[in-house]
């Protein structure tokens, strides 16, 4: 470790304190070993990056070692002082051909290049420039050309927006002229959506490996400003290749994650990444983290901007690795970037490069650093690029010829400059050319969906008797079940005798169905195996045997797809991130996240706010997760009642104020591929069964947000029979009233409308008011798109109603907001739309259960009052 050390801190870019030498003369002659050596006694001084005040930090920053905790796996830790101890100096010395070799073949320089080039060409455009790290560009080079030696030939990576264009020009090779063209404001974008900024997006490509000559395919995941939220999200896509493609060990796929040092200590989704990576049904067997540490976050200073000794202390969580290495060093950190690369490849666990550099400019190029760090920036602006150090220092030495130099310096600038003046050329942006995760065969070659049409989602009855039948059984020998879970079982089989099913059979019947016709399903969420209202047991457990589990779902059929169902760890954002990314890889899987309860989903609201809500209009990229949200409002408080639904209909991209062509072919199609995300809320059982088989039929695919119920799982009414799930049926978007008020709809004096549970309140009330003649009740299954089409006909039924909006949250929350300027709109403002449900609040519900039950009869009261609205007209 002391070679190490030594090797790196040759090259100190930012301080030459006399406190450093005082620190490196006063420590006493020790035998070269690999403790690690830190002192914490310094005083800290205004910015100790410079004055040299804080020497445990210049330890820190200038010291590369490996930090390798106790508690490693022996095998572990005995390979890495293996590795360290193998040459009498570290990195070892290359020969000068070695050296020659590497950095003119190499092109190290070119990251420096492509950098002096768009800060030539746009001094004054935002592009978040690598300058000062330059050598990140070779570090991946090095992890990527060894870790294809090693066999890997696809890698999936995510980074924030610092030296993005330089990654994807000289990592990914993206072409220059397309990166060119993301300069110019006068281009406008050819593909649907809104775009983003050319600093955000991502690229797909497939090559060959110059160094090894085989094979690789590269992707960078498109990310948002919200540093650190793509990290889960590159674990879920990561996951999923490797188990489309068979890899259980992480041998073919991998993925590296690039981080900020201030991000990397304070964003909590590092920690819950982490903490991912070694669970059964999430690890990827191992990541490369490699930490840009500038030593400043935008204008914090690092004391300000965490307690830890190190931006990276988080990965010792999981007693990964980490490597300090000085990024004024190239050789070093080659050598590093080469022992990370065999670590993870050897035991398929994370490991972390953290490249101690500085930001030469500020936050972006228009911002002014010298406000907050003025020594700092004082002795960045006296430092020549790294690379272009290192290439004097080999012409120094004679290793590099300078004509020769020279000559690849001006090859790659005319390169730069040719692609300048054909990015001239281009008069359109195209967004798709920048898509990160492609899905060949699903769409046309243009990019279109194969039709616009869905079939039914109905089954035969055989089918539906067939999965009875296993999601009522144990489908294996000397297995037993506990005592409760057999009266379940037997429940079941009493349905699928009675031609029926209930909320956790229907939920079989869509998934077992789709696995025949060979379509993976992942369900993942905190206890999603039994189900937080214990109704689904999708997880068998032996009473006798430990950890003897069965799966009834995967016996279903002897070629089906298998079917994955997962308790997640105790975290919302990241496992929401890594499920929406495993739903990248592939349009052919059914890719679900269960919250426990409805309103945890906000603590994953950057995922659903920054990717999935507007995911296709930024990056055209489409996605068919499934968000499952318990909602509903019984009197179990403010937090377990309500998942939020005003905040997802808010979201959704629909006019409220234009009425579209209803006269459309395929108009409830297109209004699906309109959209930005789907949003229901299903009154039975058969219709939540439609609505899945549904999300894999479209030819096409998003975001699906299910509100499920709690107290309908187990309501006696909510059944739904065979006869509305076999061939020939459909999801339905709205249902009609079907009682006697249907047969004489002119005697109707009022049309309610609602959505879900509180359907069975206002049946139960309006028979025990003898008003089933009077009152009409339509309910809305769909809420967006908006049914236009179904609700004009509705209201056209019943031409002597008055129209009313029923919910059972509070005025200022569910659905109200949303509906009534539409349902204005469907029938040309002719009538007012009423409403009757709970007052404005400020929690979603009360916690007292007879103010729940109060506030529940007052609404009933207004529903059914005739006479409530008549002051108001």
């Amino acid at each position: 470790m002391f070679h190490l050390r030594t090797c790196a801190a040759k090259l100190r870019p930012l301080t030459a304190s006399q406190t450093v030498k005082t620190f490196s003369q006063n420590r006493p002659a020790a035998a070269r070993t690999f403790q690690q050596i830190r002192c914490y006694s310094a005083p800290v001084a205004a910015e100790p990056f410079l004055s040299g005040t804080s020497s445990n930090y210049v330890e820190e920053m200038y010291c590369a070692w490996l930090e390798n905790p106790k508690s490693v796996h022996k095998d572990s830790m005995a390979w890495t002082s293996l590795t360290l101890t193998r040459s009498s100096t570290c990195p070892p010395l290359l020969s000068s051909e070695d050296r020659s070799r590497r950095f003119l073949c190499g092109k190290s320089f070119v990251g420096w290049r492509f950098e002096d080039f768009l800060q030539r060409k746009w001094s004054s455009e935002k592009r978040f420039g690598l300058e000062g790290c330059e050598v990140l560009i070779p570090a991946l080079k090095t992890i990527i050309d060894k870790s294809s030696e090693n066999g890997v030939d696809y890698v999936i990576m995510g980074m924030p927006h610092r030296g993005r264009l330089n990654v994807l020009a000289n990592v990914i090779r993206k072409e220059l002229e397309q990166i060119f063209c993301q300069f110019d404001s006068k281009l406008e974008a050819a593909d649907e959506g809104s775009g983003d900024v050319k600093y955000h997006l991502g690229m797909y490509h497939r090559r060959i490996n110059r160094v090894t000559d085989r094979n690789i395919t590269l992707s960078l995941v498109a990310n948002p400003s919200h540093l650190e939220a793509a990290d889960p999200v590159v674990m879920g896509k990561t996951k999923a290749e490797q188990f489309y493609c068979g890899d259980t060990e992480g041998k073919k796929v991998m993925s590296i994650l690039l981080h900020g040092d201030a991000a990397f200590a304070g964003q909590g989704i590092v920690y819950e990444t982490f903490h991912l990576s070694d669970l059964p049904s999430y690890t990827t067997h191992g990541t490369v983290h490699v930490v840009v540490n500038n030593q400043i976050g935008f204008t914090t200073d690092p004391r300000m901007a965490r307690s830890s000794p190190y931006p990276t202390d988080v990965a010792r969580v999981v007693n990964a690795p980490i490597f300090h290495v000085n990024s004024d060093d190239p050789e070093a950190v080659m050598y590093v970037c080469k022992v990370a690369a065999e670590w993870r490849s050897t035991f398929h666990k994370d490991v972390v490069v953290d490249l101690v550099c500085y930001r030469r400019n500020g936050h972006n190029e228009m911002d002014e650093p010298m406000f907050t760090q003025p020594l700092m920036y004082k002795q960045i602006h006296k430092q020549k690029p790294v690379l272009q150090k290192y290439a004097e220092l080999l012409v120094s030495q004679g290793v590099v010829n300078q004509p020769e130099y020279e000559e690849e310096i001006s090859k790659y600038d005319k390169i730069c400059e040719e692609a300048f003046a054909r990015s001239k050329d281009e008069k359109i942006l195209h967004i798709k050319h920048w898509l990160d995760s492609p899905w060949p065969g699903f769409f046309t070659l243009d990019g279109q969906p194969r039709s616009m049409s869905c079939p039914s989602t109905g089954l035969a009855e055989d089918i539906l008797k067939h999965i009875g039948k296993v999601a009522s059984s144990v489908p294996v020998e000397n297995f037993t079940i506990h005592g409760g879970l057999s009266r379940i079982l037997k429940t079941r089989g009493e349905l699928v005798k009675n031609r029926t099913v209930d909320w956790a059979l229907a939920e079989y019947m869509a998934f077992g169905s789709l696995l025949k016709e060979g379509i993976h399903i992942r369900l993942s969420g905190q206890d999603v195996e039994r189900g937080t209202f214990s109704h689904r047991h999708h997880v068998l457990h032996d009473q006798n045997v430990d950890k003897r589990i069965c799966i009834p779902m995967n016996h279903l059929w002897p070629h089906q797809a298998p079917y994955t169902v997962c308790n997640s760890s105790l975290s919302e954002y990241g496992v929401l991130g890594f499920e929406l990314g495993f739903a990248m890889a592939s349009p052919n899987a059914l890719v679900l996240w269960e919250a426990q309860f409805g309103d945890f989903h906000n603590t994953a609201q950057c995922i659903i706010d920054q990717f999935i809500c507007p995911g296709q209009a930024k990056w055209v990229r489409q996605n068919g997760i499934v968000l499952l949200l318990p909602h509903g409002m019984e009197g179990m408080g403010p937090e377990h009642s309500s998942a939020r639904p005003e905040r997802f209909l808010q979201m959704c991209n629909d006019d409220p104020d234009v009425l579209p062509d209803l006269e459309e072919a395929n108009f409830d199609i297109n209004q699906l591929y309109d959209c930005n995300w789907v949003v229901v809320n299903c009154s039975t059982p058969g219709n939540f069964f439609h609505v899945l088989r549904r999300q894999i039929l479209l030819p096409f695919r998003k975001p699906l947000i299910i509100f499920t119920p709690k107290s309908l799982l187990r309501h006696p009414e909510a059944r739904t029979s065979f006869d509305e799930m076999l061939p020939g049926t459909h999801f339905q978007r709205v249902i009609s009233e079907d009682g006697p008020a249907a047969q004489n709809p002119g005697n109707v004096k009022r049309l309610l409308f609602c959505t879900g549970k509180v359907y069975y309140d206002l049946t139960r009330e309006r028979k025990a008011r003898d008003m089933v003649e009077q009152v009409a009740i339509t309910r809305i299954e769909q809420l967006s798109p908006f049914p236009f089409d179904l609700l004009l006909k509705e209201v056209q039924k019943y031409p002597n109603a008055e129209l009313a909006w029923c919910q059972e949250e509070h005025k200022n929350q569910g659905y109200y907001d949303y509906v009534k300027p539409r349902l204005r709109t469907t029938i040309g403002r002719a009538k007012p739309v009423w409403y009757a449900g709970r007052e404005p609040a400020a929690a979603p519900a009360t916690g007292n259960k007879k103010t729940h039950l109060t506030e529940l009869q007052r609404l009933l009261d207004t529903a059914f009052d005739l006479d409530a609205f008549k002051n108001f007209s």
